[in-house]
């Protein structure tokens, strides 16, 4: 079986559902896995996002999904629902400042690694 991540469902910063690509990846692969046609032993990962707690750094096929976009800010759903010094200290790059023009935050894109910790 292919090591998952739970994604969506137990986890706060996926970029990707495991479910869906691992059923997909084992539909292909589903011939080697029912016989002894491989060489060796072969382990295949997927980690839902570059936190990797699926352990794809130890597999021989490691499947990630990574965000790919600087979050958009909602400066009126920031101002009434976020706790402006846990987002800001969420991000482990510093990429994310306050903006006291607008009561909000903002994103510095080149700083960002991506990574979702502001999403939650």
């Amino acid at each position: 079986n292919i090591v998952h991540t739970q994604g969506w469902i137990h986890c706060h910063t996926p970029a990707t559902d495991a479910s869906a690509v691992v059923k997909a990846v084992m539909d292909e692969l589903y011939q080697y896995f029912g016989s002894m046609d491989l060489p060796g032993y072969c382990r295949i990962s997927l980690a839902c996002c570059l936190n990797m707690c699926g352990a794809v750094h130890c597999s021989d096929i490691a499947i990630l999904g990574m965000h790919r976009m600087v979050p958009k800010i909602n400066h009126d759903i920031v101002r009434t629902k976020c706790e402006l010094p846990n987002v800001i200290a969420a991000c482990p790059t510093g990429a994310i400042r306050p903006d006291p023009a607008n009561k909000s935050l903002t994103v510095n894109p080149d700083r960002c690694m991506y990574c979702g910790n502001c999403y939650t």
